[in-house]
């Protein structure tokens, strides 16, 4: 089959590799359909590693996408052949105590589709994995919204942990997929106050159209001066996207006593810091939100019943033999990206 590796820094090839087959009878082997740059992915395309996890050229990237069933184990049963899919990246072992008491994105034996020393990634024509993993669509949603479940359900994740109600004020730092997932799925929960803020110019613009009340770029403007003038008595919760020292400060001073800051971004540095006096004073809950425990489910429902809008953050589509250009355009934020998908 073929596959789109990586075979160094910023290095992609198309090459043929082996086609996966089932080895459990639980196993399904999926035709991948569509798969979505992520930031993690560009990460470890640009870098190599994150934190500890360190590619082992070469590797196969991508964790996001949707899929049609081509085969089945004998003792599948969730799924049948033909049968449109959104994958649940995350494979649990459902046996350790962090899985028995309903934990499994912190699961002890955790293997995670394109992280190093786990699984190898999606980006290529057949991956396996195992019938849980695998969320049938019944043609409720498309391929192409099958693949933002990945980081919607994150955003879903989040929000739920933040335990936002409507009357709530809430910051987004960071407006790429996971921080406008976070603005989706609150806008879910009837929240209406959201700011939000990136780099990218474009992203700002868009998180407007999508519902946020004030957004604004920390490249023109103080952004902790210019929300605390609408909101002086801050911010309930605070969803850092961007995994940036100063997006972690901003959150800080944002935030009212007693509120919540729910970490998402994934920095590329190995240390943060906070000023201590500042969040004890406040008594500010930081809350780490690792992937999306048990949301998929809920992502594919909220889309499929139209009470969640993200088709807006399908901004590039590229064929599968332009995967690199795919990466260098996320890599870069050009052109106003936020979400490239490539069609297999």
């Amino acid at each position: 089959m073929r596959a789109q590796v990586l075979t160094g820094i910023r290095q992609m090839e198309l090459r043929d590799v082996p086609k996966p087959v089932i080895e459990k009878d639980t196993d399904v082997l999926l035709k991948v359909e569509w798969v979505g740059v992520c930031g993690s992915d560009v990460h470890y395309y640009e870098t190599g590693r994150i934190g500890p996890d360190t590619v082992q050229f070469p590797w196969i990237v991508g964790h996001e996408c949707s899929a049609t069933v081509a085969e089945v184990g004998d003792k599948v049963t969730t799924v049948q052949v033909g049968d449109a899919v959104v994958v649940e990246p995350a494979i649990s072992c459902h046996q350790c105590d962090q899985c028995k008491a309903g934990r499994e994105n912190t699961c002890r034996g955790l293997k995670f589709l394109a992280c190093p020393g786990q699984a190898e990634g999606c980006l290529c024509e057949y991956i396996v994995m195992p019938q849980e993993c695998c969320y049938p669509t019944a043609g409720r949603i498309t391929f192409e919204q099958g693949v933002l479940c990945e980081p919607f359900a994150i955003g879903v994740y989040a929000v739920k942990g933040a335990r936002v109600a409507g009357d709530m004020k809430i910051a987004i730092l960071g407006s790429g997929p996971i921080g406008l997932s976070c603005l989706v799925a609150a806008q879910g929960q009837s929240v209406e106050t959201i700011y939000m803020t990136d780099k990218v110019k474009e992203r700002v613009d868009i998180a407007k159209k999508a519902g946020a009340v004030w957004a604004g770029t920390p490249v023109t403007a103080d952004i902790v001066e210019a929300i605390r003038r609408q909101e002086p008595d801050g911010m309930d919760v605070v969803f850092e996207c961007a995994g940036e020292q100063d997006t972690l400060d901003e959150g800080i001073e944002l935030l009212r006593p007693g509120g919540r800051l729910m970490l998402i971004g994934i920095p590329r540095i190995e240390r943060v810091s906070f000023i201590p006096d500042k969040m004890r004073r406040k008594e500010i809950t930081i809350v780490n939100v690792r992937r999306q425990n048990r949301c998929t489910q809920s992502a594919i429902d909220l889309i499929a019943s139209g009470k969640a809008d993200v088709d807006f953050m399908l901004t590039h589509r590229f064929d599968f033999e332009r995967a690199q250009e795919a990466f260098d355009m996320v890599a870069g934020y050009r052109d106003g990206v936020v979400k490239a998908i490539i069609e297999l």
